[in-house]
């Protein structure tokens, strides 16, 4: 099994930042990708960011130039640098890992943008 544990969520005023940071551990054998999804109230959930372990990274038009995922491959963790946050930003965050065919999920974290 693998574990995503996600931190760094929380209420930030239209404007500012935060830094979402998500550790996978348990039966890692060669990750292919990590990245985030978001769930607004009411929304379905959407992909935000993603960084493959080939290629390079991916951003959802919504977040594109606000947003910055990164790898430290090292300790198996994903970060999402949030910049220049929007009250639509409001959403639970989910990081997720794939790995030979199979997807995890973390259990999410709450971003609040507002003022």
């Amino acid at each position: 099994q693998v574990q995503l544990v996600e931190s760094g969520g929380g209420l930030v005023q239209p404007g500012g930042s935060l830094r979402l940071s998500c550790a996978a551990s348990g039966r890692i054998f060669g990750i292919n990708a990590m990245g985030w999804h978001r769930q607004a109230p009411g929304k379905q959930r959407e992909w935000v960011a993603t960084a493959p372990d080939i290629g390079t990274t991916g951003y959802a038009d919504a977040v594109k130039g606000r947003f910055t995922i990164a790898r430290d491959n090292a300790k198996n963790t994903v970060y999402l640098q949030m910049d220049s946050l929007k009250p639509e930003d409001t959403a639970v965050y989910y990081c997720f890992l794939s790995q030979r065919g199979s997807n995890y999920w973390g259990q999410g974290t709450q971003v609040t943008v507002s003022s």
